[in-house]
């Protein structure tokens, strides 16, 4: 397989955007990793979309077509497909890109997420949302998403010791890496008692523990790595691509606090980029709730099983810790567009190799990974890249 290289990137900002269109975003996104990567319309080979639910969220469907329509390339009628895998939707349309290049069918591709998901109102996004979790075992029971990670938090509290003020300070540490971001929905500092003190979700979850409804956009451009330097002086290798899947139900997994899901999608990338936990110099984990960047760092090797809220404490994680994790503020506070959000954690990991993640800039980095995760674990990918 041929080597594959990010040659530009873009994004939204990330908020509650009444004044911008699914397409506006979309078409906002796209323009600027095109722009950045140097290139025109007549070079793209093909177009990946992630999307999870844009048909219950703005009433559209078909969204690949309408991707390019907006983008202005409908004339030049280049293949464009929507992807779909619940919040991991915009992990699995960069990797669909990559294998695209990686098999030498295309040279250059633009992926794209973008899910706008602020136009219902608060109890239609809900029910939108659990559409991927499993219907019969868990929605038709009344579980939503907040329920699901609250169980796997009061298990991992129960077998491992974990605490709520560990849990806060995953949020603390990510607001504190979101203030510094111009992108991210809420650019402001949080403390820990904001967060013991929030308004209980599902306990032992809070709403400071809790990912926003977020409306936008992110976008990459994927090149041949030995054509990525005729268009880029900062090309970012992928190095590694890895996907797995688990029970749609939490009650289905042989254990709820790990995500296998995780553990065999980032056994994969490993091995092929042949890496170890030890030689990543950052990550981007999908924190849809505290605890799940806890189980993240556990689950991709980084820390001991059941160590991941110690690891939290001891401030391992923080922007001038031995692993920086969510330099981007995370899901958490940068925000959560379902079908943007893993592409735009392939930004934040590109940005920081090119060393332009200014204020949130990591120290020789090198080698990130990112980890999008669909509903409680069903689906996962995980990528690693390395600056050229």
């Amino acid at each position: 397989m041929r080597d594959v290289a990010i040659i530009g990137v873009g994004l939204t900002k990330f908020g509650e955007l009444w004044d911008k269109s699914f397409r506006q975003l979309t078409a906002e996104a796209g323009s600027k990793a095109i722009f950045d990567a140097g290139i025109e319309g007549k070079e793209i080979d093909a177009m990946y979309v992630g999307s999870m639910s844009s048909g219950r969220f703005v009433g559209q469907e078909h969204v690949g077509a309408l991707v390019a329509d907006a983008s202005g390339f409908s004339h030049l009628h280049i293949p464009s497909t929507r992807v779909e895998g619940a919040s991991a939707s915009g992990g699995l349309a960069v990797r669909e890109g990559y294998l695209s290049i990686a098999s030498g069918l295309n040279d250059i591709v633009v992926v794209g997420g973008i899910e706008k998901m602020n136009d219902v109102g608060g109890n239609a996004a809900i029910e939108t949302l659990v559409t991927a979790a499993d219907q019969e075992w868990e929605a038709f029971f009344g579980a939503t998403f907040p329920g699901i990670y609250a169980m796997i938090a009061t298990k991992h509290m129960h077998d491992y010791g974990t605490t709520k003020e560990q849990l806060a300070q995953v949020a603390v540490k990510n607001h504190a890496n979101g203030a510094l971001n111009p992108y991210a929905q809420y650019q402001r500092e949080i403390k820990i008692e904001h967060v013991l003190n929030a308004t209980t979700v599902a306990y032992p979850l809070g709403l400071l523990d809790c990912s926003p409804l977020t409306d936008g956009a992110a976008s990459i451009v994927l090149c041949a790595a030995d054509k990525a330097k005729e268009y880029s002086n900062k090309p970012v290798k992928i190095i590694a691509s890895g996907q797995a899947s688990d029970t749609l139900s939490l009650h289905g997994r042989r254990d709820i606090c790990t995500l296998d899901s995780t553990v065999n999608a980032a056994k994969k990338a490993y091995k092929q980029a042949n890496l170890s936990p030890k030689d990543i110099d950052l990550a981007e984990v999908h924190d849809c709730y505290t605890i799940a960047e806890i189980c993240a760092i556990e689950d991709l090797g980084f820390i001991e099983k059941g160590q991941g809220g110690k690891a939290i404490e001891n401030k391992i994680t923080t922007l001038d810790g031995s692993l920086p994790v969510n330099t981007s503020g995370g899901l958490k506070s940068k925000g959560h567009p379902i079908g943007a959000t893993g592409v735009a954690q392939i930004v934040e990991i590109a940005l920081q190799l090119r060393k332009e993640a200014d204020k949130r800039q990591v120290k020789d980095a090198k080698i990130g990974l990112a980890q999008n995760v669909g509903g409680s674990g069903a689906t996962c990918c995980v990528h690693i890249m390395e600056a050229m």
